[in-house]
Protein backbone atom coordinates (compact mmCIF):
# COMPACT_ATOMS: atom_id res chain seq x y z
CA UNK A 1 0.00 0.00 0.00
CA UNK A 2 1.60 2.76 -1.14
CA UNK A 3 -0.61 6.01 0.52
CA UNK A 4 -4.04 5.43 2.57
CA UNK A 5 -7.38 4.98 0.84
CA UNK A 6 -10.64 6.47 0.87
CA UNK A 7 -13.14 3.56 1.30
CA UNK A 8 -16.59 3.15 0.93
CA UNK A 9 -18.20 0.37 2.95
CA UNK A 10 -21.37 -1.55 2.13
CA UNK A 11 -22.74 -4.09 4.79
CA UNK A 12 -25.95 -4.98 6.83
CA UNK A 13 -25.32 -7.43 9.41
CA UNK A 14 -23.29 -8.38 12.42
CA UNK A 15 -20.60 -10.09 9.74
CA UNK A 16 -20.08 -7.26 8.36
CA UNK A 17 -19.89 -5.29 11.13
CA UNK A 18 -16.96 -7.13 12.32
CA UNK A 19 -15.31 -6.05 9.15
CA UNK A 20 -16.37 -2.72 9.34
CA UNK A 21 -14.43 -2.73 12.89
CA UNK A 22 -11.38 -4.02 11.47
CA UNK A 23 -10.89 -1.16 8.51
CA UNK A 24 -11.54 1.14 11.30
CA UNK A 25 -8.17 0.16 13.00
CA UNK A 26 -6.45 0.68 9.92
CA UNK A 27 -5.26 4.17 7.93
CA UNK A 28 -7.37 3.91 5.52
CA UNK A 29 -10.51 6.25 5.74
CA UNK A 30 -13.83 5.15 5.97
CA UNK A 31 -15.46 8.42 4.08
CA UNK A 32 -19.15 6.76 3.97
CA UNK A 33 -21.07 3.66 5.01
CA UNK A 34 -23.84 2.06 2.72
CA UNK A 35 -26.35 -0.22 4.61
CA UNK A 36 -29.99 -1.11 3.73
CA UNK A 37 -32.50 0.87 4.94
CA UNK A 38 -33.77 0.04 9.20
CA UNK A 39 -36.22 -2.68 9.46
CA UNK A 40 -39.20 -3.14 11.95
CA UNK A 41 -38.40 -5.74 15.00
CA UNK A 42 -40.10 -7.03 17.62
CA UNK A 43 -43.61 -6.74 19.07
CA UNK A 44 -43.79 -3.01 18.46
CA UNK A 45 -42.46 -3.07 15.32
CA UNK A 46 -39.61 -0.39 16.06
CA UNK A 47 -37.44 0.63 13.40
CA UNK A 48 -34.26 -0.65 13.82
CA UNK A 49 -30.85 0.03 12.35
CA UNK A 50 -28.59 -2.13 11.26
CA UNK A 51 -25.15 -3.42 13.25
CA UNK A 52 -23.48 -1.34 10.22
CA UNK A 53 -25.23 1.78 10.85
CA UNK A 54 -25.18 1.57 14.38
CA UNK A 55 -21.40 1.05 14.14
CA UNK A 56 -20.51 4.06 11.70
CA UNK A 57 -23.00 6.04 13.87
CA UNK A 58 -20.43 5.42 16.63
CA UNK A 59 -17.70 6.32 14.89
CA UNK A 60 -19.33 9.52 12.94
CA UNK A 61 -19.10 8.37 9.29
CA UNK A 62 -22.38 9.10 7.19
CA UNK A 63 -24.67 6.64 6.77
CA UNK A 64 -26.16 6.19 3.02
CA UNK A 65 -29.33 3.83 3.21
CA UNK A 66 -30.76 3.89 -1.03
CA UNK A 67 -33.98 1.23 -1.65
CA UNK A 68 -31.77 0.83 -4.72
CA UNK A 69 -28.70 1.65 -6.27
CA UNK A 70 -30.05 1.22 -9.62
CA UNK A 71 -31.04 5.23 -9.80
CA UNK A 72 -29.16 8.14 -11.11
CA UNK A 73 -29.68 10.09 -8.13
CA UNK A 74 -28.47 7.31 -5.62
CA UNK A 75 -25.09 6.71 -8.49
CA UNK A 76 -24.77 10.50 -8.28
CA UNK A 77 -24.87 10.69 -4.88
CA UNK A 78 -22.08 7.74 -4.38
CA UNK A 79 -19.39 9.49 -6.97
CA UNK A 80 -19.62 12.40 -5.25
CA UNK A 81 -17.75 10.80 -2.27
CA UNK A 82 -15.34 10.54 -5.07
CA UNK A 83 -13.89 6.83 -3.42
CA UNK A 84 -11.17 4.69 -4.49
CA UNK A 85 -12.55 1.74 -3.53
CA UNK A 86 -15.57 0.17 -2.47
CA UNK A 87 -15.62 -2.96 -0.25
CA UNK A 88 -18.86 -4.99 0.37
CA UNK A 89 -19.97 -7.62 2.72
CA UNK A 90 -23.53 -9.31 3.01
CA UNK A 91 -24.75 -5.88 1.66
CA UNK A 92 -27.76 -7.04 0.62
CA UNK A 93 -28.36 -5.25 -2.80
CA UNK A 94 -27.14 -5.58 -5.84
CA UNK A 95 -24.82 -3.12 -7.44
CA UNK A 96 -25.01 -2.40 -11.12
CA UNK A 97 -22.41 -1.87 -13.50
CA UNK A 98 -22.63 2.43 -12.66
CA UNK A 99 -21.71 1.22 -9.46
CA UNK A 100 -19.03 -1.50 -9.79
CA UNK A 101 -17.39 1.12 -12.33
CA UNK A 102 -17.09 4.18 -10.09
CA UNK A 103 -14.32 4.00 -7.32
CA UNK A 104 -11.35 4.56 -8.88
CA UNK A 105 -10.04 0.88 -7.79
CA UNK A 106 -13.23 -1.02 -8.04
CA UNK A 107 -15.26 -2.63 -5.45
CA UNK A 108 -14.14 -5.99 -3.64
CA UNK A 109 -16.26 -7.95 -2.05
CA UNK A 110 -15.73 -10.63 1.46
CA UNK A 111 -17.72 -13.76 0.60
CA UNK A 112 -17.77 -16.67 3.40
CA UNK A 113 -17.09 -19.84 1.26
CA UNK A 114 -14.16 -20.87 -0.53
CA UNK A 115 -15.52 -19.81 -4.04
CA UNK A 116 -16.53 -21.18 -6.66
CA UNK A 117 -18.13 -23.06 -4.04
CA UNK A 118 -21.32 -21.99 -2.46
CA UNK A 119 -21.66 -18.74 -4.50
CA UNK A 120 -25.14 -16.85 -3.21
CA UNK A 121 -26.96 -16.21 -0.25
CA UNK A 122 -26.52 -19.25 2.55
CA UNK A 123 -22.75 -20.31 2.12
CA UNK A 124 -22.12 -20.85 5.84
CA UNK A 125 -25.32 -22.90 6.55
CA UNK A 126 -25.29 -25.06 2.93
CA UNK A 127 -21.37 -25.55 3.51
CA UNK A 128 -22.03 -27.67 7.35
CA UNK A 129 -25.27 -29.16 5.62
CA UNK A 130 -23.36 -30.69 2.52
CA UNK A 131 -20.90 -32.26 5.15
CA UNK A 132 -18.20 -29.76 3.98
CA UNK A 133 -14.88 -30.34 5.68
CA UNK A 134 -14.17 -26.91 5.45
CA UNK A 135 -14.87 -23.29 4.52
CA UNK A 136 -13.49 -20.19 4.54
CA UNK A 137 -13.47 -16.48 3.16
CA UNK A 138 -12.99 -15.16 -0.23
CA UNK A 139 -12.05 -11.70 -1.32
CA UNK A 140 -12.60 -11.39 -4.21
CA UNK A 141 -12.90 -8.31 -7.43
CA UNK A 142 -16.66 -8.08 -8.04
CA UNK A 143 -18.62 -8.13 -11.23
CA UNK A 144 -22.30 -8.30 -12.84
CA UNK A 145 -22.14 -11.94 -11.86
CA UNK A 146 -23.45 -13.36 -8.65
CA UNK A 147 -20.15 -14.15 -6.64
CA UNK A 148 -18.40 -14.51 -10.07
CA UNK A 149 -15.64 -12.16 -9.87
CA UNK A 150 -11.41 -12.99 -9.91
CA UNK A 151 -10.28 -14.32 -6.42
CA UNK A 152 -7.91 -12.64 -4.51
CA UNK A 153 -7.32 -13.84 -1.36
CA UNK A 154 -8.26 -16.69 0.69
CA UNK A 155 -8.37 -18.31 4.33
CA UNK A 156 -9.56 -21.58 5.10
CA UNK A 157 -10.90 -23.38 8.57
CA UNK A 158 -11.59 -26.69 8.99
CA UNK A 159 -15.85 -27.75 9.53
CA UNK A 160 -15.97 -29.71 13.07
CA UNK A 161 -18.67 -31.91 14.19
CA UNK A 162 -19.85 -29.77 16.68
CA UNK A 163 -19.89 -26.31 14.05
CA UNK A 164 -23.34 -24.82 13.83
CA UNK A 165 -24.23 -22.17 11.79
CA UNK A 166 -23.77 -19.60 14.50
CA UNK A 167 -20.09 -21.09 15.66
CA UNK A 168 -19.05 -21.01 12.29
CA UNK A 169 -20.52 -17.73 11.29
CA UNK A 170 -18.37 -16.40 14.26
CA UNK A 171 -15.63 -17.94 13.19
CA UNK A 172 -15.59 -16.67 9.44
CA UNK A 173 -16.78 -13.29 10.75
CA UNK A 174 -13.35 -13.04 12.41
CA UNK A 175 -11.09 -14.49 9.89
CA UNK A 176 -13.24 -12.56 7.13
CA UNK A 177 -12.03 -9.82 8.65
CA UNK A 178 -8.46 -10.24 8.50
CA UNK A 179 -8.64 -11.03 5.04
CA UNK A 180 -10.14 -8.04 3.60
CA UNK A 181 -7.40 -5.93 5.75
CA UNK A 182 -4.85 -7.70 4.12
CA UNK A 183 -6.45 -7.54 1.04
CA UNK A 184 -6.49 -3.64 0.97
CA UNK A 185 -3.50 -3.51 1.93
CA UNK A 186 -1.94 -5.45 -0.55
CA UNK A 187 -4.34 -4.69 -3.17
CA UNK A 188 -1.37 -2.92 -5.75
CA UNK A 189 0.32 -6.56 -5.44
CA UNK A 190 -2.12 -9.46 -5.31
CA UNK A 191 -2.63 -11.13 -8.35
CA UNK A 192 -6.84 -11.70 -9.33
CA UNK A 193 -7.54 -15.33 -9.93
CA UNK A 194 -10.69 -16.37 -12.33
CA UNK A 195 -12.93 -19.04 -10.69
CA UNK A 196 -13.81 -22.36 -12.42
CA UNK A 197 -17.29 -21.59 -13.31
CA UNK A 198 -17.59 -25.85 -13.62
CA UNK A 199 -16.87 -26.33 -10.21
CA UNK A 200 -19.34 -23.38 -8.69
CA UNK A 201 -22.30 -24.23 -6.36
CA UNK A 202 -25.08 -21.92 -5.28
CA UNK A 203 -25.79 -21.73 -1.81
CA UNK A 204 -29.72 -20.97 -1.82
CA UNK A 205 -31.49 -18.56 0.65
CA UNK A 206 -32.59 -20.87 3.72
CA UNK A 207 -36.26 -20.77 4.09
CA UNK A 208 -38.77 -21.73 7.05
CA UNK A 209 -40.06 -25.08 5.27
CA UNK A 210 -36.38 -26.16 5.36
CA UNK A 211 -36.32 -26.24 9.18
CA UNK A 212 -39.16 -29.28 9.31
CA UNK A 213 -37.79 -32.32 10.29
CA UNK A 214 -38.48 -35.24 7.54
CA UNK A 215 -37.71 -38.15 9.26
CA UNK A 216 -37.76 -40.32 6.46
CA UNK A 217 -34.14 -38.71 5.81
CA UNK A 218 -31.11 -40.75 6.43
CA UNK A 219 -30.10 -39.26 10.20
CA UNK A 220 -26.75 -37.88 9.07
CA UNK A 221 -28.55 -35.53 6.83
CA UNK A 222 -31.34 -34.32 9.28
CA UNK A 223 -28.23 -33.70 12.23
CA UNK A 224 -26.09 -31.77 9.71
CA UNK A 225 -29.32 -29.32 8.88
CA UNK A 226 -30.54 -29.13 12.35
CA UNK A 227 -26.58 -27.82 13.05
CA UNK A 228 -26.39 -25.76 10.10
CA UNK A 229 -29.63 -24.12 10.59
CA UNK A 230 -29.10 -23.39 14.16
CA UNK A 231 -29.58 -20.46 15.41
CA UNK A 232 -30.93 -18.82 12.20
CA UNK A 233 -33.85 -21.69 12.34
CA UNK A 234 -34.57 -23.90 14.22
CA UNK A 235 -35.99 -27.45 13.33
CA UNK A 236 -38.95 -28.56 14.47
CA UNK A 237 -41.34 -31.35 14.46
CA UNK A 238 -44.56 -32.38 15.32
CA UNK A 239 -45.57 -34.46 18.32
CA UNK A 240 -49.20 -35.11 19.90
CA UNK A 241 -50.37 -32.04 17.27
CA UNK A 242 -47.65 -29.73 18.79
CA UNK A 243 -44.53 -28.19 17.32
CA UNK A 244 -41.25 -29.27 19.03
CA UNK A 245 -38.37 -27.81 18.49
CA UNK A 246 -35.14 -29.12 18.41
CA UNK A 247 -32.35 -27.52 19.08
CA UNK A 248 -29.54 -30.14 19.27
CA UNK A 249 -29.63 -33.73 18.14
CA UNK A 250 -26.24 -36.39 17.27
CA UNK A 251 -25.81 -39.35 15.79
CA UNK A 252 -27.03 -42.75 17.46
CA UNK A 253 -27.33 -46.14 16.78
CA UNK A 254 -30.92 -48.19 16.52
CA UNK A 255 -33.51 -48.52 13.67
CA UNK A 256 -37.43 -48.42 13.59
CA UNK A 257 -40.01 -46.83 11.43
CA UNK A 258 -39.48 -43.00 10.67
CA UNK A 259 -39.96 -41.09 13.42
CA UNK A 260 -40.39 -43.49 15.90
CA UNK A 261 -39.92 -43.10 19.20
CA UNK A 262 -37.42 -45.62 19.98
CA UNK A 263 -35.88 -44.70 23.87
CA UNK A 264 -36.56 -41.97 26.15
CA UNK A 265 -33.84 -41.69 28.73
CA UNK A 266 -31.86 -38.63 30.44
CA UNK A 267 -28.84 -38.77 27.64
CA UNK A 268 -31.85 -37.60 25.11
CA UNK A 269 -34.82 -38.78 22.82
CA UNK A 270 -33.69 -41.45 20.59
CA UNK A 271 -36.08 -41.40 17.10
CA UNK A 272 -35.42 -43.90 13.81
CA UNK A 273 -34.93 -41.91 10.37
CA UNK A 274 -34.75 -43.32 7.36
CA UNK A 275 -31.28 -44.28 7.73
CA UNK A 276 -30.03 -44.93 11.18
CA UNK A 277 -31.07 -42.58 14.39
CA UNK A 278 -31.16 -39.24 15.81
CA UNK A 279 -30.37 -38.76 19.64
CA UNK A 280 -31.57 -35.57 20.29
CA UNK A 281 -30.35 -33.41 23.47
CA UNK A 282 -31.97 -30.48 23.42
CA UNK A 283 -35.29 -29.62 23.05
CA UNK A 284 -38.37 -26.40 23.00
CA UNK A 285 -42.08 -27.43 24.24
CA UNK A 286 -44.30 -24.63 22.93
CA UNK A 287 -44.05 -21.51 24.98
CA UNK A 288 -41.30 -22.56 27.14
CA UNK A 289 -38.03 -22.24 26.41
CA UNK A 290 -34.87 -24.14 25.43
CA UNK A 291 -34.38 -27.19 27.65
CA UNK A 292 -31.86 -30.04 27.99
CA UNK A 293 -33.65 -32.82 26.87
CA UNK A 294 -32.83 -34.60 30.40
CA UNK A 295 -34.45 -31.52 32.10
CA UNK A 296 -37.29 -32.25 30.29
CA UNK A 297 -37.43 -36.02 30.98
CA UNK A 298 -37.07 -35.51 34.51
CA UNK A 299 -40.48 -33.42 34.75
CA UNK A 300 -42.62 -34.49 31.91
CA UNK A 301 -40.94 -37.68 31.01
CA UNK A 302 -44.84 -39.44 30.49
CA UNK A 303 -44.58 -37.23 27.38
CA UNK A 304 -42.24 -39.24 25.26
CA UNK A 305 -43.53 -43.12 25.54
CA UNK A 306 -41.36 -45.51 23.39
CA UNK A 307 -43.47 -46.39 20.32
CA UNK A 308 -44.78 -42.68 19.75
CA UNK A 309 -44.24 -41.26 16.15
CA UNK A 310 -42.73 -37.77 15.70
CA UNK A 311 -43.79 -35.72 12.73
CA UNK A 312 -47.92 -36.88 12.46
Amino acid sequence: MSQPLRLIFAGTPEFAALHLKALLDTPHTIIGVYTQPDRPAGRGQKLIPSPVKQLAQQHGIPVFQPKTLRTPEAQTELAALEPDLMVVVAYGLILPQAVLDTPRLGCINSHASLLPRWRGAAPIERALEAGDYETGVTVMQMEAGLDTGPMLLKVTTPITSEDTGGSLHERLALLGAQALVQTVNSLETLKPEPQQDSLATYAHKLNKEEATLDWTHPALELERRIRAFYPRLISHTLWQGETLKVHAAHLTTGSGAPGQILAASKEGLSVACGEGALLITRVQLPGGKPLAFADLYNSRRELFVSGGVLGL
